[in-house]
């Protein structure tokens, strides 16, 4: 083969890589724009924020089949965090819908995990999870954890996580609703604040699984 023929091939070659590049850069363009105009469609319609990448406080809890949990374990798996009360009958059930319909939406399971804090110290009992979890659809889900402990625990965890919780003389609690999207280094990537529309639960759904898929 001469030598012109080799630099024909190589130059070939060449522009066949250089095009190829060239398509890939910009599907990938194409992909990151859409992913940020969507991110700023969910920021816009419910509230979604970035935050700083700061390590999320770790707690030990106990789950509401009586194990023990500790953040931590779960590192290098997406963490979707929220809190809420097991006798709640406002925004807490529809927070439950949105995330029962966020698993079954895609391949999740085992790369994300739903972990939710108690707020109700008058109803801590592992037992009084369960049945929430139960009746909420929550207890099908393999990547579900209800956690719970005493007063000071719990109180410790709210802090933590700038939670407003004021318990009442009736023995109800009124409390703030937030969703942490930990990524799985165990940072603080983005929060939410969630609400009791059921007319938005679809959206949220989707919203989860958006926001999960792009710390995985």
């Amino acid at each position: 083969m001469n030598s012109k023929v080799v630099r024909n091939l190589f130059t070939a070659v060449l522009i066949l890589i250089l095009l190829a590049a060239a398509w890939i850069w910009w599907q990938d363009s194409k992909r990151s724009a859409a992913l940020q105009k969507q991110e700023a469609a969910y920021e816009q319609k419910l509230g979604f924020g970035s935050i700083p990448g700061k390590p999320a406080p770790d707690f030990t809890l106990t789950n509401e089949n009586g194990q023990t949990v500790s953040l931590h374990q779960f590192q290098g798996k997406v963490v979707v965090l929220q809190f809420m009360d097991p006798e709640c009958t406002d925004i807490c059930p529809v927070v439950s819908q949105e995330l029962v319909d966020a698993d079954i939406m895609g391949p999740l399971k085992s790369n994300v995990v739903f972990v939710a804090v108690n707020v109700n110290q008058y109803h801590a009992k592992p037992s009084e999870l369960r049945a929430f979890s139960k009746a909420h659809g929550l207890s099908n889900l393999s990547n579900w954890y209800f956690v719970t402990g005493s007063t000071s625990q719990l109180q410790k965890v709210w802090h933590d996580y700038g939670i407003y919780v004021k318990p009442t003389r009736t023995g109800d609690v009124e409390h703030g609703s937030y969703y942490y999207f930990i990524d799985p280094s165990g940072k603080e990537r983005y929060l939410a604040p969630a609400t009791n529309d059921k007319a938005t639960i679809s959206d949220w759904s989707q919203a989860i699984a958006f926001y999960s898929e792009r710390l995985m």
